[in-house]
């Protein structure tokens, strides 16, 4: 397993480079440059743009440029927004909590809603429940999650008044405090709900099939014909094969749904990864905007390394080598 790793985030440097190519050149493809975002050209003399131009570098050779950002990065040296004139790192790491504290309460509504949904269809095939959930499940996937995001807003904060529409905690509570986390908590459930509802439809499916397949199987045979409860047969020998295809997906899901919450974070004005991504393209942050999308390409990589370790792990048959 050891070595394993080891080999794969080895393979990952070169995929990384890639990615890193790949990003540098859509942003110089992309109208204007980071000055553009920066300065009004028509208060601005076109001698001082031209002056900062050259001094920033952006009259270098591609090659050159690119060689210059990648060490800097490396390095830990992101650039510095042109929107927000601080380092890119330190608006990544103020906005990087908000986002992993979405993603992960949307992965937990995702699982949970998928396992309660996914065992009940699985075990009652084509029965009235069923078919409400396979409804369920279609609707979900059916809406866009824009749409999802607008309903719940009118529907929960501004009608039921239930959870606060924007923001990711009340400006009113002290930091550390217990009311603080409280704030914090009912600020991320509507989005949250939101996000991990939209991923539920497709994982609750795949549970409902893979359990339908598995109880059909030889093993489950032999256990019913030996008497064995049908709770203990669902339970550990059905659902631990079933579960495999679940686990795999656990790595590579959190990168998606961070990757996911761009939507979902500018509907409800959360302070996130997802808006401050959007932001950047809005106002041609391109610092910034390059920084999270290597970010994220990270994350992906990581994601697909975590999942081929969850398999193995879920999975005695496969041994990683």
């Amino acid at each position: 397993m050891l070595k394993y790793t080891l080999r794969r985030l080895l393979g990952m440097i070169p995929m990384l480079i890639l990615i890193s190519i790949i990003v540098f050149t859509l942003a110089k493809l992309m109208p204007g440059d980071s000055l553009s975002g920066e300065i009004d050209p028509n208060n601005t003399s076109p001698e001082y743009i031209a002056e900062m131009r050259d001094k920033l570098g952006y009259n270098d050779p591609l090659p050159v440029q690119y060689f210059n950002w990648i060490t800097g990065f490396v390095q830990g040296d992101w650039g510095k927004s042109t929107r927000f004139k601080v380092p890119v790192n330190d608006i990544i790491m103020e906005k990087l909590p908000n986002t992993l504290f979405l993603g992960i309460s949307a992965l937990v509504i995702t699982y949970i809603m998928a396992f309660m949904m996914g065992m009940y269809s699985g075990r009652r095939p084509y029965t009235l429940g069923d078919n409400a959930i396979a409804g369920f499940n279609y609707i979900m996937l059916a809406i866009p999650s824009f749409v999802a995001a607008v309903f719940a807003i009118y529907f929960f904060a501004f009608q039921l008044n239930w959870f606060p529409f924007g923001g990711s905690v009340d400006i009113r509570a002290d930091e550390g405090t217990m009311d603080y986390w409280i704030s914090r908590v009912h600020h991320v459930i509507l989005p949250a709900i939101v996000l991990g509802a939209m991923s539920t439809a497709s994982y609750t499916q795949f549970l409902r099939n893979d359990i339908i397949e598995n109880s059909r199987k030889d093993f489950v045979r032999t256990a019913r014909a030996k008497g064995t409860p049908a709770r203990k047969i669902y339970n550990v020998h059905i659902l631990r094969n079933s579960i495999i295809p679940l686990v795999t997906f656990l790595g590579f899901d959190f990168a998606a749904l961070i990757g996911g919450a761009i939507i979902t974070e500018t509907i409800f004005t959360y302070p996130g990864i997802g808006q401050l991504f959007l932001d950047s393209v809005t106002h041609r942050d391109y610092p910034t905007l390059m920084a999270l999308t290597l970010l994220l390409s990270f994350l992906t990589l990581v994601g697909n390394l975590i999942a081929d370790i969850l398999y193995g792990i879920v999975d005695p048959r496969i041994r990683l080598d």
